[in-house]
């Protein structure tokens, strides 16, 4: 059958009989190239060219000619939310190929691999991607592999479907107390254990066995029955397959991050170190270990020196590609759901990390956008979990003062120390840790990383991409809100751009009234205790004195920190040069003609001076130092001077406007020589 497009209703009529025949549609050599787009997503494999009239397309599929454009197939689907890899493996659904992490593990030279990553950046989908590989199953596994890069990997054949496998995982045990956490953790172990019940089932235990192993299948029994039992199904399982174990562990550190520090925390480590250790550590029953979690927890303090125990953070270049979408990965992925126009946009607000030197792409962001219906761009993975954790990153030592988080968000880069042991707990005594962390947890890159002559490991950090850079500024941002509303911060930050010293005043009470400032900073943690805690988590600290925040360093954070939701309409500063001094904080605007502030920050004591005598003071500083030079470099139109003054929860406001040209201060005359004083 050959033809050619006909125009009115009889054109339409042909049309309509093709789809419902072919599934194709006539179209003209316009329409054609508006939709070749269409018809490469959708796999057209068929034969084609212009027909004479040039008013159709003349193709040949299947061996018989017609006249074809094909009606773009249904989109693939993409797994969302799904880390079973039978289910990505499912007729229709676009999986990306990451199983050359199996031939990765099977090939490691160490017998124990822990992989920290980012939250939602394919950790879970990899650990099940190894299980369905690796398990004895009755069932043939081989269709879920075909065609897939592990399949055609000569080291890791000989392991399909050959090892007992143990799966266990903790993302879900988030409990405040030990009680709380040990209850959830003794679920999860007696979820493990009933994936092999057979071996109860069989009598393929001794009576002692069976009667731990029936405790923990009914989640009952003291604490050191579950602190061995890792240990002791891994000889069941080998003694009962004849095959080494397989150890698979799945946010291994979750339930440390969430715990109350002190007694509670100490007593959970204490669990793991004999759970861990005792699973992984010398144990002949065991074949290989992997364990995947968010942040390295120091092997000191956990594995109890586990000695075959590789660590591949994602400054490391091992698995580097393993984790997250590389720049091909989303290219292709957009080519195949039509998105190639976004890829632009898609790296501004999605790419930008950095796996061992490798550029990554955030596969939870590009994945919810490509399945969108409306293609917006928006903050998918920062809206996965609660911040908490960037909260206390942040808040906990005042990082505002230090000018660095300001050169972040405005794009620049800070060089930092960085340690791939970092935990939550130190950042109570290392206020550096900081960084480390926000690299490990996804909120910062590093673009470059060296090591310096004492063996320390420095890194140029910088913000990934927009979609983390909203994080940061709506952290702030909405911290304020929660506790003076959303609409007295709007008015708050519009007094301060128009220097409106009253208001700010006002509002600034109003927010110190309903929050405790001791919450930011303020603590004093004793040489002595500091040392104790060093010895607690086997890392090295910084601390050599007293660790003291000051109030100047708390009231400082707490401005940058309300400031920081000009952003990105206004630029915030604090701790730069300018003219002769340093100030504290400034706002600059983005264009010449709009206004510009500058704060001096100070805190009254009630022996030394009021509370007018300090704002003048304040004021009088700025003038000296001549602080409001880059805000006149800059076009800034008018500029206003604030002294800010805090007292305990009391705020104290006064403005001045800066004169546009700098007004020196005439020299005393000289006085002629014999002159009388």
């Amino acid at each position: 059958m050959l033809t050619r497009l006909q125009s009115g209703a009889a054109g339409r009529r042909l049309q309509a009989f093709a789809v419902k025949l072919f599934g194709f549609v006539f179209t003209s050599p316009c329409a054609w190239e508006e939709h070749r787009a269409g018809v490469i997503a959708a796999g057209w494999k068929g034969e084609g060219r212009w027909g004479s009239g040039a008013s159709c397309i003349e193709g040949r599929g299947g061996g018989t000619p017609f006249v074809v454009n094909p009606v773009p197939a249904q989109l693939p689907r993409l797994p969302i939310g799904q880390s079973d890899f039978p289910r990505l493996r499912e007729p229709g659904v676009l999986y990306v190929d990451k199983t050359n992490f199996v031939t990765q593990v099977l090939s490691a030279s160490a017998a124990v691999m822990l992989i920290p990553r980012p939250r939602r950046f394919g950790k879970t989908v990899n650990l099940s991607t190894v299980r369905y590989f690796v398990e004895k199953s009755n069932v043939d596994r081989s269709g879920l592999f075909e065609g897939l890069s592990v399949w055609g990997s000569v080291e890791a054949r000989p392991h399909f479907q050959r090892y007992p496998v143990i799966w266990l995982t903790l993302k879900d045990v988030k409990a405040r107390t030990f009680d709380e956490a040990f209850a959830a953790i003794r679920r999860e172990i007696g979820q493990m254990y009933k994936e092999h019940v057979y071996l109860y089932r069989e009598g393929a235990l001794g009576e002692d066995e069976a009667a731990r192993f029936k405790q923990i299948l009914a989640a009952e029994g003291s604490e050191a029955l579950y602190a061995y039992a890792l240990r002791e199904l891994t000889a069941l399982l080998a003694r009962y397959h004849g095959e080494r174990v397989f150890v698979l562990v799945d946010e291994y550190d979750a339930p440390i991050h969430s715990i109350s520090p002190g007694e509670d925390e100490r007593r959970l480590l204490d669990f793991f170190r004999v759970f861990l250790s005792g699973g992984l550590k010398d144990n002949v029953h065991l074949f290989r270990g992997v364990l995947t979690g968010i942040l390295r927890i120091a092997q000191e303090s956990l594995f109890s020196g586990l000695n075959n125990l590789a660590v591949y953070s994602l400054l490391a270049e091992e698995c580097a590609t393993s984790f997250g979408f590389t720049e091909a990965e989303v290219r292709d992925l957009a080519a195949k759901m039509g998105a190639e126009a976004s890829l632009g946009e898609l790296e501004r607000w999605y790419n930008g990390y950095r796996f061992g030197g490798e550029v990554i792409y955030n596969p939870w962001s590009i994945l919810n956008f490509l399945t969108s219906k409306d293609k917006v761009l928006r903050p998918y993975w920062v809206h996965t979990s609660s911040d908490d954790l960037l909260r206390r990153a942040l808040l906990m030592h005042g990082v505002g003062n230090s000018g660095e988080l300001e050169t972040l968000l405005s794009g620049g880069e800070i060089e930092k120390v960085v340690n791939e042991r970092v935990a939550l707990r130190e950042l109570e005594l290392n206020s550096e840790s900081v960084w480390s962390f926000l690299l490990f947890t996804g909120y910062l890159r590093a673009n470059t990383v060296r090591v310096d002559d004492q063996g320390n490991t420095l890194a140029t950090l910088a913000v990934p991409n927009k979609e983390v850079h909203y994080a940061y500024r709506t952290l702030f941002r909405s911290w304020m809100e929660q506790q003076i509303g959303s609409s007295q911060v709007e008015e708050l930050l519009r007094a301060v751009i128009s220097g409106g010293a009253a208001v700010c005043e006002r509002l600034l009470c109003q927010l110190l009234e309903s929050l405790s400032i001791h919450d930011l900073a303020t603590r004093r943690i004793s040489r002595g205790s500091a040392k104790v805690a060093r010895t607690v988590h086997s890392e090295p600290t910084s601390v050599d004195e007293d660790i003291v925040f000051t109030p100047e360093q708390v009231y400082h954070v707490f401005v940058v920190s309300l400031l920081l939701g000009l952003q990105p309409r206004y630029l915030v500063r604090s701790n730069r040069e300018s003219g002769s001094g340093r100030y504290d904080v400034m706002i600059l605007p983005r264009t010449a003609g709009q206004p510009g502030v500058v704060l001096e920050l100070k805190v009254r004591s009630a022996k030394r001076e009021t509370a007018a005598r300090a704002m003048t003071a304040a004021l009088r500083q700025i003038r000296d130092g001549n602080y409001a030079a880059d805000l006149r470099a800059m076009g800034a139109d008018p500029i206003h001077e604030l002294g800010v003054v805090f007292d305990g929860k009391r705020a104290f406001v006064k403005a001045a406007t800066a004169s546009k040209v700098r007004v020196r201060r005439k020299a005393p005359p000289r006085r002629k020589a014999g002159a009388k004083r």
